[in-house]
């Protein structure tokens, strides 16, 4: 997965002539942040250095997992079609740009985030957007949020920066602004599937309707240590490899997310819980179903079309039997 060319573009035309070596710098502390769920009561991107290292090193990983997630969402309603965009959180816009990657027809999006540094740069960021009408808020998470409802609300990487306390109130409340649908991600751990299973309880709580990855509504069937996860893989920059001291062309962007619709799915297949493994004449697959139980699943070269389908599935996918 890369940032879409206009984006691609502006973020290169923003991080021209910055200095590599604060840059990395930046991006080694941003990282220990994000890392260790740190809640000083500091914003993470506090001021233009953060805000340069984060679209340099953070950007094209958080847009790869958002963009996954909203292609799930798409695949599952093939007919949801979201004109209007709330992102609360919003970071440059992330959210913003991969929507609108999903779906060509949106044309409106209002953007709410607290940080000035990363508003500023996401701004300028938005100027090369085809979207017609982009509106930015600047907001405190536990202020008022826009009134209005929009079509499609994201709420990306945010929950791990919130007191516990605070998680439920704000899903409450971009419930209620929704629409159609509503798309939660976070990073990929223990304790990021951990909220996602809050969330998720919380919204079937208030009549929500579980749209992705879960095929069900039951209890998740995942007992840890184990844990409920997904990967998309994110083609490095030249800038985003130097400013992360990286040799390799990619890294795997690990996220956990939950869309949650005021409208049930079109159809339910299992979801591909963990990379498949292959041998000669077979496959296994790691597999939540339905009917709200897990497994794993030996699809071999006697089963035919299920085979042959089983060979094309990737982590994250949908299989149908």
């Amino acid at each position: 997965m890369e940032l879409p060319p206009q984006l691609r573009q502006a973020v290169d035309s923003a991080l021209a002539g910055v200095s590599l070596a604060e840059l990395t710098v930046a991006a080694k502390a941003l990282s220990r942040r994000y890392r260790d769920e740190v809640r000083d009561g500091r914003l993470h991107i506090s001021d233009a250095r953060f805000a340069l290292a984060y679209i340099a090193t953070r950007m094209p990983a958080t847009y790869a997992a958002i963009h996954a997630a909203l292609e799930a969402l798409a695949e599952q309603q093939p007919d949801f079609a979201p004109r209007s965009l709330l992102d609360v959180g919003a970071g440059p816009g992330t959210a913003m740009w991969a929507a609108a990657d999903v779906w060509r027809g949106m044309d409106a999006a209002t953007l709410v985030e607290t940080s000035p540094s990363i508003r500023a740069l996401g701004e300028k960021l938005a100027a090369s957007s085809t979207l017609a009408h982009v509106s930015w808020r600047a907001s405190d998470l536990h202020a008022d949020l826009p009134g209005a409802q929009h079509d499609l609300v994201t709420l990306a990487y945010v929950l791990d920066e919130l007191a516990p306390r605070d998680r439920g109130a704000l899903i409450d409340r971009l419930w209620s602004l929704t629409r159609h649908a509503l798309l939660i991600v976070e990073p990929g751990t223990t304790a990021g599937w951990r909220r996602i299973l809050d969330a998720r309880t919380q919204l079937i709580a208030e009549g929500a309707h579980i749209i992705a990855p879960c095929p069900h509504a039951q209890a998740c069937p995942i007992v840890e240590t184990d844990w409920c996860h997904f990967a998309a893989r994110v083609a490095r920059s030249r800038i985003h490899r130097l400013a992360k001291e990286a040799e390799v062309p990619w890294e795997d962007e690990k996220f956990i997310y939950l869309a949650a619709s005021r409208t049930q799915a079109n159809h339910r297949a299992s979801r591909v819980l963990d990379r498949p493994e292959s041998a000669t004449g077979r496959v296994s697959l790691k597999l939540c179903q339905p009917d709200g139980s897990a497994m794993h699943r030996l699809v071999t070269r006697r089963e035919g079309d299920a085979f042959k389908r089983a060979r094309r599935v990737d982590w994250g996918d949908t299989f149908e039997e």
